[in-house]
């Protein structure tokens, strides 16, 4: 079992990453977004490893924290969510926001990732909610409140004729970066990018 694989980033791109060890061995693992981005420019990196093991293939999944790999390793434990939707949701929320999203019961933000409908949001949020507590209740309380925001602007900036899955991908965007924003900074910041 390989616990973690530290060494060079040969390669690296938003869904793999090339670890070139001391050895000369090099691992390539798959990545979510969230280690993507934390990668980025550095020339050295120690990523925590889950292996799949399977007949027809050998796959190593890289994290950067632990509390990722524990996340992702609790989404692939609910029926139906596989490795690669797994990816996705944490590629989408962070581990630490998505304990706020399960703990809330909120399955609008889970349904928003790419991959995932209604009954695999309820099944993740039935099976794990009292498997995972958010790090803090103020990570509980910004998530509903973000949540709600969202929605309201998504709803205005859909009223004033923008498509509902661009006006989702800018307000996503505007929201990881500023999860507190209020409705109106967040609808007067996304027109210019619509």
């Amino acid at each position: 079992m390989i616990e973690y694989i530290k060494g060079a980033v040969a390669e690296l791109n938003p869904a793999a990453a090339i670890i070139e060890t001391a050895g000369g061995v090099a691992y390539a693992l798959q990545i979510t977004l969230q280690t993507f981005s934390a990668l980025e420019g550095k020339t050295e990196a120690r990523l925590l490893v889950h292996e799949s093991i399977r007949e027809d293939a050998w796959t190593l999944y890289g994290f950067l924290t632990a509390d990722e790999r524990d996340m992702f390793r609790a989404l692939i434990g609910v029926s139906g969510v596989g490795a690669s939707t797994a990816r996705m949701i944490l590629s989408a929320i962070p581990s630490a926001e998505l304990s706020a999203v399960i703990a809330a019961s909120d399955v609008k933000r889970l349904k928003a990732v790419k991959g995932v409908g209604a009954k695999t949001a309820e099944r993740i949020i039935v099976d794990l909610r009292d498997k995972i507590k958010p790090a803090d209740d103020t990570l509980l309380v910004q998530s509903q409140a973000t949540s709600e925001t969202f929605d309201e602007a998504l709803a205005a900036l859909v009223m004033l004729g923008f498509a509902a899955p661009q006006s989702r991908k800018v307000l996503r965007k505007l929201f990881d970066a500023e999860p507190s924003m209020k409705v109106e900074t967040a609808i007067r910041r996304a027109l210019p990018l619509m």
